[in-house]
């Protein structure tokens, strides 16, 4: 099994600035990428960012220019830097990793963590 927590959440004006990490642990091997996801209310939830182990990354258009994703492969890690905030930011943050299993790809869901950006 494969468990993630993230952290860094909270409550932030417009303009300013989060970080948030996530932390894997359990069966980690054969990790093919990890990321970040969003969910407002009343919405879908919607790609952020994803990194690869090869540190490949990807962005919503959204949040190009004002996210960065990055890893730290030995400590099984993925921080989110969030500058520039906005209002339409605000959503649960999810913690994305997806791995091989019996080689099919698999994905494990972290439990959230709510960002609130004020006008």
């Amino acid at each position: 099994q494969v468990q993630l927590v993230e952290s860094g959440g909270g409550l932030v004006q417009a303009g300013g600035s989060l970080r948030l990490s996530c932390a894997a642990s359990g069966n980690i091997v054969s990790i093919n990428l990890m990321g970040w996801y969003r969910q407002a209310p009343g919405k879908r939830r919607e790609l952020v960012a994803t990194i690869t182990r090869g540190d490949s990354t990807d962005y919503a258009d959204s949040v190009k220019g004002r996210f960065t994703i990055s890893g730290d492969n030995a400590k099984k890690e993925v921080y989110l830097q969030m500058n520039s905030l906005k209002p339409e930011d605000t959503a649960v943050y999810y913690c994305h990793l997806n791995k091989f299993v019996y080689g099919m790809l698999r994905d494990y869901w972290g439990p959230g963590t709510q960002v609130t950006v004020s006008s």
